[in-house]
């Protein structure tokens, strides 16, 4: 399954959860919402504007990504870190992509990865952010 995929299901997800009163979200999930969605927006940008990034920046703004939900994840329980666990798991693959040539060295694993797929990976995060500012404006 690809990371848009995994993150539109946890989207859903999360959106059912909310509407069924499954997840009763709490004014600091809320502010989490708010401040990661905020967050990733400043890092990944509409798709004309990253794709005329060269790739390593691309890279640089995915794994800023990852960072983002990982401080966020620090900050909750419940649900939230649920639902941010499993975004960051979503994007895990954008952890082992390098923009740089080994040069006939190793490369610790890592792969070069192609346009699609940073495509992929940055329209997931625009996803995240959807939900997020759903989230945030959600009024329970």
């Amino acid at each position: 399954m690809d990371m848009r995929r995994i993150v539109a299901v946890l989207a859903e997800e999360a959106e059912q959860q909310i509407r069924d009163r499954t997840w009763e979200l709490t004014s600091s999930d809320r502010v989490l919402a708010l401040k990661a969605e905020s967050d990733l927006r400043e890092v990944v940008g509409p798709p004309d504007v990253q794709e005329a990034l060269p790739r390593i920046d691309r890279l640089e703004h995915l794994r800023e990504t990852l960072a983002v939900l990982a401080i966020c994840l620090a900050r909750t329980h419940g649900r939230m870190a649920w639902f941010l666990s499993g975004a960051i798991n979503a994007l895990e693959p954008v952890l082992r992509w390098r923009a740089l040539s080994a040069d006939g060295g190793g490369s610790f694993g890592t792969v070069l990865a192609s346009a699609e797929e940073y495509a992929e990976a940055e329209d997931a995060v625009r996803r995240l952010q959807d939900v997020l500012a759903w989230i945030t404006a959600e009024s329970g």
